[in-house]
């Protein structure tokens, strides 16, 4: 098969499954894998909204005896007779259940279609308790933004489901528990911002600790006709979780009447801000009655703690928050101290099963590197927004709460993933927002990429686009039983299991299995087609930026070079020292260009980005799927003139900027037109408003309407940028340009002198390639 037979293949798979793999034919033995130099990895998208309308699977799967649990699939040997199944996993011979009793060749059921490789089933286990959402607000801010802050919350309450319980805390100085409960008047209970809370102490003073039956003379709830048949929120806890329907017009009114904090800020400090206490009073108040049951907390706030545990940044404004120079010269005050109370914090948080959603909006930077944590271990959102007035935030805040076609939210809580692989595949690792549940099994293998030594993660907030690289190696060693075996095809298989509460209220559990091809004898060319450059180049990405987080800038980038020359000695075509010899097949010829955006991406160089900022991109890269992933560290570029129709794609590349056209550059998080010299003039002088001139009106409004396409489905939104050639925004397009045209290399090499110069002391892609040629070819790495 040619490569774009190949390609359009994977993606149908990606349609059906939700997955692509970085090699679609598995080594035999351990040595031709290691000689891969690109792990084997799988970018797997669970809740992938499948298009084909697979019905929902309304009984529970046929699953494998102990201990292996796989469950039955296209790919188990049936005996329709005598009715029993061979697991692939591990060879056991299971019985059909009872009610398969009419199945045979011309009857198949659902699970065991060719075509059934994913398949959802609604379990019969109910949700504890309706999904619950704490709001958690931070007062400290100027009146628009607060304001702005509380319509969206008001906005979002008739967006949830009338059974979901709702909660919320206030913080500035202190942190105040709202009893939405008590309709006398507004109460709420008071923590002290400076005091770090035990979990006992927050349920104490919550009158959380005591027995079911709740406080003294306090009513207990009766049930009401047409309700759903979920427990009411138990004891105690129900004075501060209700039902949206019981309690909208209560919440509603404890946020409209919200304040400013009151406590006075001299103009050379920063407001008193107990983030910590607020967040760690929230997860106090869910693990009591709440554990293991769907739950979000919602964090909004509008600037850096600076009290209390979790502190990030003193109240003295002329101390300035720490910076990426600060943190290498290990010049930080607060940092260690926040970043071991926030992942506390967070692994307490993902072991109740509850997720922790961050928003951000401030202009200067909040804290989100020491609290990335929270969200990456309990799978939330990160939002980074300049305040809470920006329309990035309203409408990536109100995209959350999507429903499904039933009318159900688009998110899952409580998540789970396990995965399962038969002999010749072990599973050394997952990166993305999840934790390990320390699970040990036969898939499990000895080597660790991300999250490893376990086959089950626990993800506890997970959505339609949430996406996890999960790495694999050989185990086989190949000798006599592997030759034995190489007589006919055989088949490596993996099998995904995820289990989620939906937000209908049922457990649900999706089933993806994959079966791939085992190579052949020793050399097997089959190895090299089945490479799929694209995911391959977004698992090398996650393995970076997870190296990344705790080793040297400089040390990630030499192994990200390192991989690519190994990856090109080992199946570029050349002659040894020759580098004009060098040659790559079609599915490897893009992939050094991704390495070479990578290199230069803001996931990698943190210069010109704040802590904060660096947090946050990392966030949507480990949570994206390949296209968006894709997107991230090679931009797109569109170009505009008269002489076409539509969008043209160009290079990413200095060379595209002319005067007379206009560009349109995609980051994922910056949507960008710019319009080169002489459409800027033309512009200015305002010709689309004369007559005549329509072609050019049409010509200005085409990138628009095509950028409108591209935010529609983005989450989060992307910063809309529109500027001309030399204007101060343009340097957002600059970054990101392949630097063919420098201060350096003189406008005659060959380049029309219209070519806009840069400048930087990076290298191009043209320098870049030669030298990996160059060390290619001389077989040095």
């Amino acid at each position: 098969m040619d490569y774009d037979a190949l390609k359009e293949q994977w993606s149908e798979i990606e349609d059906r499954d939700g997955i692509r793999l970085s090699w679609n034919t598995f080594p035999s033995t351990r040595m031709e894998a290691s000689r891969l130099i690109v792990p084997i990895g799988a970018n797997y998208t669970p809740l992938k909204e499948k298009q084909d309308g697979t019905p929902l699977l309304q009984y529970e799967p046929v699953t494998c005896k102990n201990p292996c649990r796989a469950v039955l699939n296209p790919y188990c040997q049936v005996d329709m007779r005598a009715r029993i199944w061979i697991c692939p996993f591990c060879l056991q011979r299971n019985n059909l259940p009872p009610h398969y009793k009419d199945i045979s060749e011309q009857q198949i059921p659902p699970e065991l279609h060719r075509d059934s490789t994913t398949i959802e089933y609604r379990l019969a286990r109910p949700a504890p308790t309706p999904p619950i959402f704490l709001f958690v607000v931070d007062t400290c801010q100027e009146e628009d933004s607060l304001k702005a802050l509380k319509d969206s919350i008001i906005m979002a309450l008739g967006l949830l489901p009338p059974h979901a319980l709702v909660g919320l805390i206030t913080y500035g100085t202190m942190a105040q528990v709202h009893e939405l409960g008590y309709t006398e008047c507004a109460k709420s209970y008071v923590f002290r911002g400076n005091k770090e809370y035990a979990a006992k102490q927050v349920q104490e003073m919550l009158g959380l600790a005591m027995a079911p039956g709740g406080r003294p003379g306090m009513q207990q709830m009766a049930p009401q006709p047409g309700r759903p048949a979920q427990p009411p929120p138990m004891g105690a806890s129900a004075r501060f979780l209700l039902p949206v329907q019981q309690c909208e017009f209560q919440l509603t009114n404890v946020l409209e009447s919200l304040q400013k904090d009151p406590w006075p800020v001299a103009n050379d400090k920063r407001a008193v801000r107990c983030t910590g206490v607020a967040l760690s009073v929230a997860t106090g108040l869910l693990e009591t009655s709440f554990q293991n049951a769907g739950a979000r907390i919602m964090l909004f706030t509008g600037g850096p703690a600076t009290e209390g545990p979790g502190m990030v940044v003193s109240p003295e404004l002329k101390e300035q928050i720490r910076s990426h120079h600060d943190i290498d010269r290990d010049n930080i005050k607060y940092y260690k101290k926040a970043l071991k109370f926030y992942d506390q914090l967070a692994k307490r948080t993902a072991h109740n099963g509850h997720i922790i959603d961050i928003f951000a909006g401030c202009l200067d930077q909040v804290g989100l590197l020491e609290m990335k944590g929270l969200p990456n271990s309990t799978g939330g959102h990160m939002i980074l927004t300049d305040s809470f007035t920006a329309s990035m935030y309203k409408q990536s805040f109100a995209k959350i709460f999507d429903t499904d076609a039933d009318g159900n939210l688009a998110m899952g809580f409580n998540a789970s993933l396990e995965v399962l692989t038969t002999k010749e595949l072990k599973v050394t690792g997952l990166i993305g927002h999840a934790v390990s549940l320390n699970k040990k099994s036969a898939s499990v293998g000895e080597t660790e990429c991300g999250i490893g030594n376990t086959c089950s993660w626990k993800m506890c907030g997970i959505d339609p686009a949430a996406s996890y690289g999960v790495y694999f190696e050989i185990a086989g060693q190949g000798g006599p039983q592997a030759a034995a075996m190489s007589q006919g095809p055989q088949k490596g298989l993996i099998q995904f299991l995820t289990y989620y509460q939906h937000s209908g209220g049922q457990f649900h559990l999706r089933v993806t299995t994959v079966a791939r091809d085992m190579s052949g004898p020793s050399g097997d060319p089959a190895i090299a087609r089945s490479f799929d450059q694209e995911a391959a180049a977004v698992l090398m990405s996650r393995i970076a930026v997870f190296k990344a987080e705790v080793d040297d800038g400089p040390d990630v980038l030499r192994w990200v070079d390192r991989m690519l020359i190994r990856l090109c000695q080992r199946f570029a075509e050349y002659r040894k020292d020759d580098p004009t010899s060098f040659r790559l097949e079609r599915n490897f010829t893009l992939y050094p260009q991704f390495m070479f955006h990578l290199r230069r991406s803001q996931f990698l160089q943190v210069f010109n980005n704040s802590p904060d900022e660096t947090a946050f991109y990392r966030h949507v890269l480990n949570h994206e799927d390949v296209s968006n992933s894709l997107v991230m560290i090679q931009p797109t570029l569109d170009s505009y003139t008269f002489d076409q129709d539509g969008a043209v794609p160009v290079l990413l590349d200095s060379t595209s900027i002319q005067p007379q056209t206009i560009l349109l550059l995609d980051t994922f998080f910056h949507i960008l037109i710019f319009h080169g010299e002489t459409m800027a003039e033309w512009r200015k002088a305002g010709y689309q408003d004369m007559e005549g001139y329509e072609n050019f009106k049409e010509l200005l409004e085409s990138p628009k309407e095509d950028a409108r396409e591209l935010i529609q489905d983005r989450f989060p939104l992307p910063r809309f940028i529109v500027c001309d050639a030399g204007g101060s925004q343009a340097r957002f397009l600059l970054a990101k340009l392949n630097p063919s045209t420098t201060h350096t290399t003189g406008s005659y090499g060959g380049v029309a002198q219209t070519a806009q110069t840069i400048f930087t002391d990076d290298v191009s892609l043209q320098t870049f390639m030669d030298h990996l040629m160059k060390l290619a070819v001389s077989g040095t790495s």
